[in-house]
């Protein structure tokens, strides 16, 4: 027979380990499996994080402290709009690229510094935004109206 206190104990240790479980399978689970995909532009290739929810659009690349040449983090927006890019929370200077639904190069903004506060935004609407370390636009050559490769499974955009 197991004593009452043992029992306790018992049961605060497995309410922790499901509360840690549960923490994994709802907040870290789905950005571990989350997919990049890569992104041919310009002369460039990049491998992108995806970012498809609001929180993740307005996170951006605020917080990153360094970018490799060849990553990107690609905005899936759920429709066209003229999307606003801000600085906030950035570290880095980025380069920013918007794409319509076509995936055609519709604006670019080169070198957006941190701390600069306007609310950078396409001249047309676009459906795609494309972060990149700062002079990546021209250094891989990337021009309007040309388009990028890319694909995104099971596109769900929230």
């Amino acid at each position: 027979m197991r004593k009452t206190g043992s029992l306790s104990v018992t049961l605060i240790i497995a309410g922790v380990l499901l509360t840690i479980g549960s923490t994994f399978l709802i907040f870290i689970m789905p950005n571990l499996l989350k997919p990049d995909t890569s992104v041919w532009l310009g002369n460039g290739i990049f491998k992108a994080k995806l970012a498809t929810n609001d929180y993740e659009r307005a996170k951006g690349l605020g917080g990153v402290e360094k970018l490799d040449p060849d990553s990107a983090l690609l905005m899936v927006f759920p429709s066209e709009g003229r999307w606003g890019i801000v600085m906030r929370d950035m570290k880095i200077p980025i380069d920013v690229i918007w794409l319509d639904k076509d995936k055609k190069v519709v604006s670019i903004v080169k070198n957006f510094e941190p701390g600069d506060s306007a609310t950078r935004e396409p001249v047309v609407p676009a459906k795609y935004v494309i972060e990149l370390p700062a002079g990546t636009v021209d250094s891989k050559s990337i021009n309007k109206n040309e388009t990028a490769i890319f694909q995104i499974d099971n596109e769900v955009i929230k």
